[in-house]
């Protein structure tokens, strides 16, 4: 049965090394007060990381940064997060596009998840991408994360607040409503090197 184990530990190790090596040809997208390209267009919308199973854990689940692929040019853009919850607003130009990874960070641990979430970036200067919950499992083999991603009207005028104290001149834009689909999703969260053996996993409550 140790054997068993070890052997899942060490894939799962690999693959989180596989795709850790893919986000290395990612290019960070700056603060959209910082982007010259900001005529293009700026996304929005709020991520939060929860706790779903024991809460008895050392560290709060937080997300590091997150990927989008254009999906006619396959560039892919990383967004800096480094929060369990936060608004971001970044300039992105009209097309299609997908979330497809996020990284969490758990203290000094690091897992990544992949996603096939997709939406559309239109003429319209702010698009609204709504809430995006990970609902992240407790520390174990296996490990899953539920993502959710609603629009709501309270949501929305935080969106709206957020952007008139952090980005004045935005906030008097129009915004549309564009949320990624599917909406909801569940997927294997992978840890990423180095990550501590299954035997101290288990023994220490996080």
């Amino acid at each position: 049965m140790m054997r068993a184990i070890n052997t899942h530990v060490w894939l799962g190790s690999v693959i989180g090394g596989i795709v850790l090596s893919l986000w290395g040809c990612a290019v960070d997208l700056p603060p959209i007060g910082e982007n010259t390209q900001v005529a293009d267009g700026v996304v929005v919308g709020r991520v939060l990381a929860v706790i779903t199973g024991d809460r008895s854990r050392r560290y709060d689940p937080e997300i590091r940064f997150f990927e989008f692929e254009d999906l006619e040019t396959h560039e892919r853009f990383n967004v800096e997060i480094q929060s369990g919850d936060r608004h971001f607003a970044v300039a992105l130009p009209p097309g299609k596009y997908r979330l497809n990874r996020v990284q969490v960070s758990e203290g000094p641990f690091m897992s990544m998840v992949q996603l096939a979430m997709d939406f559309s970036v239109g003429k319209s200067p702010v698009t609204y991408l709504g809430t995006w919950r990970f609902g992240i499992d407790s520390p174990r083999y296996g490990r899953m994360v539920v993502v959710s991603m609603v629009i709501d009207q309270g949501e929305m005028e935080a969106a709206v607040e957020f952007l008139d104290e952090q980005f004045p001149a935005f906030s008097k834009w129009p915004m549309v409503e564009m949320l990624p689909q599917p909406s909801h999703v569940k997927s294997r969260l992978y840890e990423v090197m180095p990550y501590p053996r299954y035997k101290y996993f288990r023994r220490h409550l996080w």
